[in-house]
């Protein structure tokens, strides 16, 4: 197999604590691109991956920004400029009564910003992955853990990765084809 057409190594680990360990191990020896796959969230895993802090919460509160903002000017143009009516002495617009269709509208916006953002940073829907080739990858999700090192991670040689993961007590170790 030609190293452009490996994914890259992926070992089974037992518990989220040496999954854990065996990051770490890993990004000390060098590797910089890896994956887990883990039955259920794992504290401390992206910061153990070296993942990057998501933007996801800065477009859920612009989103919900704009949401507040499309509320206000929907209320005061419908109320002050498209159909101006006085009602018992009322102002044409006044912002205490658009605080519920104002906090409404923005909890939908967010929550439709929130939802897509998740969406296309997650890259989904993805139907297929090349780590579905692991011969046990039913395992992660269930009661088993896996770690990838991917091909285009730094210095990657398929032999070397597939040796550290087993140094680290990686189980199952594959490599697996792009």
């Amino acid at each position: 197999m030609s190293q452009s057409a490996i994914y890259g190594a992926v070992a089974e680990f037992a518990s989220p604590e040496s999954l854990l360990a065996a990051i770490r191990g890993v990004r000390e020896r060098g590797y910089s691109r890896l994956d887990a796959f883990t039955p259920f969230p794992v504290h401390g895993i992206d910061e153990a991956l070296g993942a990057p802090r998501s933007p996801l919460g800065w477009i859920v509160l612009a989103t919900g920004l704009a949401g507040a903002a499309a509320a206000l000017m929907l209320i005061w143009w419908t109320g002050a400029i498209n159909y101006p009516l006085v009602v018992a002495g009322k102002p044409l617009f006044a912002f205490e009564f658009s605080i519920p269709i104002t906090f409404e509208l923005a909890v939908l916006f967010a929550s439709f910003g929130a939802v897509i953002g998740m969406f296309l940073f997650n890259g989904l829907p993805r139907l297929y992955h090349p780590v579905f080739q692991h011969s046990r990858f039913e395992h992660a999700t269930d009661d088993r853990f896996l770690l990838a090192i991917e091909a285009d991670s730094d210095g990657f040689e398929a032999a070397a990765a597939v040796e550290t993961l087993r140094a680290l007590g990686g189980e199952h170790v594959e490599v697996i084809a792009a």
